[in-house]
């Protein structure tokens, strides 16, 4: 069996090849067999309110009050939280991520700040 590449993007060995393509079943990220992954990774260059760049794992926190769609709930200002996980954008959402008291989340990147 092939040694098949670890997700550029996520970085799980479950990836599986279909034609030209590699796809990882856990993000749903597709690369060409030829792609250079270096390139991959710096399309995703997310910064927050303030241009720092943010990466996988980092912590943030919240400079706004946030609705959560779908639900009554608040995303307090001040609100931190902790290991987000940087994807593709949807819908203007690039940062993947648990917050407290809510779960799983997508945030804008422009609605945090990097806490160092």
């Amino acid at each position: 069996m092939e040694d098949l590449p670890n997700c550029v993007k996520c970085g799980s060995e479950l990836t599986y090849e279909d034609g030209n393509l590699y796809i990882c079943p856990e993000c749903a990220h597709e690369w060409t067999k030829d792609s250079d992954s270096q390139k991959d990774t710096q399309d995703l260059a997310v910064k927050d309110a303030h241009g720092n760049v943010l990466t996988d794992g980092d912590s943030v926190t919240v400079i706004k009050d946030l609705k959560v769609k779908g639900t009554s709930s608040v995303l307090k200002v001040g609100v931190k939280v902790k290991n987000i996980r940087i994807v593709e954008e949807v819908n203007g959402h690039n940062i993947d991520a648990k917050a407290p008291g809510i779960g799983a989340i997508m945030l804008k990147s422009e609605f945090v700040k990097k806490v160092t």
